[in-house]
This record gives C-alpha cells, structure tokens and sequence, in this order.
C-alpha cells in the first residue's frame, strides 16, 4: 500500500514537470512566432479581451445625445470644469434669490429636519464689499432653527448684493412653480459660503419627497417608448445622480472632529451600482450645456454688472470663453438636439403634460425640510427648469409667442446648475474606476430602484 502512494505521488510529480515545461516551451515558441501568423493573432485578441476590462466602463454616443463619453470627459476636463469653476466664484453668480420659507402645498410641515447640517448659516456683513451689503429682509428667529435639524453646514447665508443684478427682465418661468416676480419673502444667500454637500438629511422625510418626484410626476417608461415621454425621468434621474455625487464627494466622515472627505462607498451605492444613473448624468449635463449653448447670443450681451468693473469684465470675458470656446463647439457643436422633440401630433399636448408635471416638481421644493437641501433643490430646479424653458422656445419665442426672456435669477440658476454637473461628471471619471474596483465592479447592472436620500 505504501508502494502504491509513492507510485501516484510520483506519477503526479512527473504530470506537473510535463505541464510546466509545456509552459516554458510555449512562451519560448511564442517569442519566435512570426509577427502576422494566427497563433499571434489569437494572443492578441486573448490580451485585448483581458486588457479591455480596464478599459472605459462607458462608451459611445450618450443616449439621445450628439456627443460620446469620452468627448464629453474630455471636454469637461479640459474646457468647461475650469471655466465654470472660475465663473460661479465671481460676485454675479455667487448670489441666488430664493424663497426658503413657504408652505408645502402638498402635506402639513412636520418639523422634519434635527440636524444643523441642514439649515443656512448668515455670515457678517463686514465680510463683504459695501456695495454688496443690504439689511436681510428675512432673519430666522431661534425657534425656526427647530426645524433646521440644528446642524451649522446646512444654514444658508442671506448676504445681498443690491446692486448686483439691475438691469434684468422681471418674468416667471411658465415651467416652474415659483413666482420669480414677487420679491417679497425672498432672500440672496451666497453660495459659496453654502456649499451642496452632505446634511444628514434622510428617513421617512427624504423617502416622501422623492416618492412625490417619481411615483407621481416621473414615470420611467422602457427604452423603447418614444424620447419625449422619456426626456423628464432622465432630466430629474441625471439631476438626482448629481446630488448624491456632490454628497459622496464631500461627506461628513466624523462628526465629532467635524472632518469632510469622500465616500466612495456610498458613490458606489447609489449611483454606479446602476449604471443607468450615470448615463442620466451624462444625457442632463449634455443637454443643460445646450441649453447655454444655444442661448450665447442672449448670454453673451447679458449685463453682468455686480458695481466691481474688474471682477465685471472677467465675468464677461469669461462667460464669452464658455459659449464660443473652440475645442468645445469643434468637438461637440450640439450636445442635444432639441429640433427632434415635439413632433407629430400629440407632441404641443406631450410637451404640455411635461410642463405640468415639471412646475409639480418644482412645487414639490417647498416640502424639503432641510433648508440647505432646499436651497439647492430650488436653485437646479429653476436651472433645469431655464434649460427647458430655452430648448423649447420656437425661434427665440416663448410659447405665447412672446420673445424670449431671462431673468437674472435663471441665469444663476442655469450655469450653477451647469456647474454642479460638471463637477459630477468629473468626479464619476476620475473616482468611478476606484470606487467600483473596491465595491464591486457590475457588468450590465442590477434593476434601477430610487434612493431617498439627499
């Protein structure tokens, strides 16, 4: 019995010699093989496959789209995240006039929001020019900052800037539910100083407002039906993206040392785990940057007046530079076009339904009870809202026929708007790779399910 393991322990040493040595045999041979012969051929083909699962996860044209994935990253990377970075630091774009404090149409306040996070910080009026200063005409009393979930991140700056907007028409946007004419319980709060990152915000009262965004005003409809019934999910899924990618990239690790950083895992969770949410990112981005496109000529005269004439005439020039840049319009000359949509019979009824549904989204912004979270909503609400509003203008007319118009606060809405999914593009390129190599790389990915967080 000893005899015959120590025979079938040496007839597997000897299986193994023969198979190394075939390995050697092989990899010399290859070094010999002439250069166009089939076996180097199939090698070829057995490392591009290999090779090719390092490769971009996402390519090809952008769905409904006119530019492909890479175009659009490498434009981002090398035009518009650059000047759109510079552009919003710039005193005209830093203010947004907003109203924070409105009832919510839909269900009763329920004093949601317990962390301080969430709620809109004022910041000194020394801190600013003179010519930026005004007497805030809303100030939160302590017993509103209960419903602010008592986190400082999350309050929002009411600094105004009186001269910094004069000259703009005064006119509502027929796609959205605010009266953007009616200056009386709004603010200016600086954005810079109330960045969209993580407040904490969640739970049931997350959970309501997105079930009101989708399950009653966004339906998804297969890839099959036709865009324009299929055009307000992706816009609102490539906005929702956006925000959890602007709460992964900066997210409170540590509440006690109050340390910020990524966190991937939570990119991974809600967003790169389905892979259709990254193609909506990409479809909102290319077509909020038609939107601005298409508007050069009204942009590009536009009075960026803010009482500083350096910081003025660098807002100008680089506003210029973002509408007529080279690379930009010889790489991707129409990132969407909007000429397709509406057609047919049942389109001016299709387009209607989309604007009622689109100004009950807007609406459904007054039911946040985070006031940080209700700060930003609004604001890409009404930037989304102005893309919409140019896209679907015939001829430089609005819809009564009237020529087309944009009030300041569109305007800043619009390219904050642009600039927020610019940085998520951005940041889905450069962390995407990482994220999905440390959480688990999902080839074709798993069923879409809505995250009701912000």
């Amino acid at each position: 019995m000893v005899k015959s393991e120590n025979e079938q322990r040496k007839r597997v040493n000897q299986r193994t010699w023969i198979s190394i040595g075939a390995v050697i045999f092989l990899l010399l041979g290859i070094g010999f093989v002439p250069r166009n012969s089939p076996v180097t051929s199939l090698i070829h083909r057995i490392k591009t496959c290999y090779c090719s699962q390092d490769g971009p996860k996402y390519h090809g044209i952008v769905e409904d789209c006119c530019c492909d994935y890479q175009t659009v990253d490498r434009i981002n990377e090398e035009v518009l995240n650059p000047l759109l970075q510079q552009i919003v630091k710039y005193p005209f774009f830093r203010y947004f006039k907003v109203k924070l404090w409105c009832d919510c149409p839909f269900w009763p306040d329920d004093g949601m929001c317990r962390l301080r996070d969430c709620s809109v910080c004022e910041c000194p009026e020394n801190e600013f020019p003179e010519t930026f200063r005004k007497s805030s005409g809303s100030v939160l009393s302590s017993d509103d900052l209960v419903c602010q979930e008592g986190k400082p991140e999350a309050t929002v700056d009411r600094t105004i800037d009186v001269k910094a907007f004069k000259g703009w028409m005064e006119v509502d946007n027929p796609w959205t539910n605010d009266d953007e004419t009616d200056n009386a319980e709004m603010t200016y709060v600086n954005l810079q100083l109330n960045p969209e990152r993580y407040t904490g915000y969640s739970g049931p009262s997350a959970r309501r407002i997105w079930d009101a965004i989708y399950l009653e005003n966004c339906q998804k409809y297969p890839s099959g039906e036709c865009q324009e019934r299929r055009i307000l999910y992706k816009l609102i899924s490539g906005l929702h993206s956006s925000i959890s990618v602007h709460i992964a990239a900066e997210y409170l690790l540590d509440e006690k040392t109050n340390m910020w950083g990524q966190k991937l895992s939570l990119l991974y969770d809600r967003v790169l785990k389905y892979p259709d949410r990254v193609r909506n990112l990409y479809f909102t981005f290319l077509f909020v940057l038609r939107s601005v496109t298409k508007a050069a000529d009204y942009l590009e005269q536009a009075d960026y007046d803010t009482g500083n004439p350096v910081e003025d005439l660098n807002t100008q020039l680089l506003m210029k530079k973002l509408l007529y840049d080279h690379k930009l319009q010889t790489a991707c000359p129409k990132p969407f076009d909007e000429a397709k949509m509406w057609k047919g019979q049942s389109g001016p009824e299709l387009m209607k339904q989309t604007q009622i549904q689109f100004r009950n989204i807007s609406a459904v912004m007054d039911c946040i009870g985070c006031e940080k979270c209700r700060l930003w909503g609004k604001l890409q609400i009404l930037g989304l809202g102005t893309a919409l509003k140019i896209l679907f203008s015939e001829n430089g007319q609005d819809q009564s026929g009237q020529h087309l118009q944009l009030q300041r606060n569109e305007v800043i809405a619009l390219v904050n708007l642009l600039n927020r999914l610019s940085e998520s593009v951005k940041f889905v390129h450069e962390m995407g790779p990482s994220a999905e190599r440390m959480f688990g790389k999902i080839i074709g990915g798993p069923t879409d399910q809505i995250s009701h967080q912000f």
